[in-house]
């Protein structure tokens, strides 16, 4: 591997305002500490966690919210993205990503894996390179199966296939390097995205939001009741991913620490008070408050949370937690009627809107006391926040729209209306739930 000089990149205290495995390139291989079994240990248990997020996690809370016959269609997408992304993530996928390149995208010295010994640590870390790689994969799964929710109900397998592939190379890949690698210009230019606001919530908000227009509202949409099938599975899942969320968030530290422990604490917090403050606002506008809506704060929380979660304190996370559920329910509720747009479970609603808050206000309430004295006067961090999530919008929304009209073009996005009304588990998979 190359890695880039120390002398020509941030200065040391600016490498605590960022997650450690963020800093792939900044630390001399020689210069590269033991292995320490804890850490691994740690990491090991946080990437269980992050995958665990995924399936059965959020394949059951989307599972749960779509109709009765599109339920295994719905649990097939998560599961087989699992796979899919796994495949792509170490044939070509991690190197796009982490591998030395540009300020855009990474390069190809790490294709398949080449030159990443088994027992070779990742740069400035304790723990195993392969074992930040396939941490990283856990990410790179869940962010485009967070897509799905926007477009669930209406869209052909194969060309889901081909939208996810094309998605992960092209879009996730270069805004994951722009982000989270030392070469990468949002990492130069100090932008603040301790796990994934930017990269993971953003990215698959504004995504879906692109994918729910272009593919149009479903059949009978604003007409026929499309009520949430077993509410039950929506909770379970819901559970799962805020469980879950402690390897994303306390697991971006990769390091069984202190900044390890206080993410994990602001995690608690924010979901938990975003819970509160949606269950408020849904009972003061609607009249009563759901279970579905107990589970949404929860989400919109834990995604608010992320991008903040090694650099702000309780109070800070109080603070998110409570805006994100009141800002996020407006976002899945008013912001969707006015609009008209059919985001089918809420995926730009709770992930978009959740994570354009969070990115912006992590310049509002990171603390020199958690991020060493490293972040920007409010101000200068503000607009560093700023031009990091335009950018990240601005990018993933034109390239996002681009592939699914090449798409349409050529084998088509969307399922017949004949099909979709008979439902996509008969149609698309030849199997029902009974």
């Amino acid at each position: 591997m190359t890695y880039l000089n120390v002398g020509r990149s941030v200065g040391k205290a600016a490498l605590w305002s960022l997650p450690l495995w963020a800093l792939s390139s900044l630390a001399h291989a020689e210069e590269a500490p033991a292995l320490s079994a804890g850490n691994t240990a740690w990491m090991l248990t946080a990437t269980a966690l992050v995958l665990f997020m995924t399936i059965p996690g959020l394949a059951l809370f989307y599972g749960g919210m779509v109709r009765k016959k599109n339920v295994l269609a719905t649990l097939m997408q998560s599961f087989f993205i699992a796979a899919l992304v796994s495949v792509l993530w170490v044939v070509v996928g991690y190197s796009l990503a982490f591998a030395p390149g540009n300020s855009f995208i990474g390069g190809f010295d790490k294709v398949l894996l080449k030159g990443v010994a088994f027992d070779q640590l990742w740069p400035g870390t304790t723990i195993p390179e392969m074992l930040f790689m396939v941490f990283q994969m856990t990410f790179a799964i869940i962010t485009p199966a967070l897509i799905t929710g926007a477009f669930a109900e209406r869209m052909k397998f194969s060309a889901l296939i081909v939208f996810v592939s094309a998605w992960l190379l092209i879009v996730y890949a270069p805004i994951a390097h722009w982000v989270w690698e030392a070469s990468g210009w949002l990492f130069a230019m100090g932008a603040l995205d301790y796990a994934g606001g930017t990269v993971v919530h953003i990215n698959a908000g504004i995504a879906g939001l692109v994918a729910a227009v272009m593919l149009g509202k479903r059949v009978g949409y604003g007409k026929e009741l499309m009520a949430p099938h077993n509410l039950v599975l929506t909770l379970i899942g819901a559970s799962m991913l805020w469980v879950g969320w402690f390897g994303f968030n306390a697991g971006s530290a990769l390091n069984a620490d202190a900044r390890a422990a206080m993410a994990m604490v602001v995690t608690q917090v924010a979901a938990a008070a975003a819970t509160l403050s949606w269950v408020a606002a849904e009972w003061v506008f609607k009249g009563k408050p759901s279970l579905l809506g107990a589970a949404s704060g929860a989400v919109a929380g834990l995604v608010c949370i992320t991008p903040a979660s090694g650099f702000v304190d309780v109070s800070g996370a109080l603070i998110l937690g409570l805006l994100a559920g009141v800002v996020c329910y407006w976002g899945a509720t008013s912001l969707k009627r006015a609009l008209k747009y059919d985001d089918s479970l809420d995926a730009f609603g709770v992930h978009g809107v959740g994570g354009i808050l969070g990115s912006i206000l992590v310049g509002v309430f990171a603390t020199n006391a958690i991020a060493g004295g490293a972040v920007k006067p409010m101000a200068e961090q503000l607009v560093v926040q700023l031009i990091a999530t335009g950018a990240t919008v601005a990018y993933t929304l034109v390239v996002t729209a681009v592939l699914l009209k090449l798409i349409d073009w050529t084998i088509g996005l969307r399922v017949s209306e004949e099909e979709e009304r008979e439902g996509l588990d008969i149609v698309l998979h030849g199997e029902h739930v009974d």
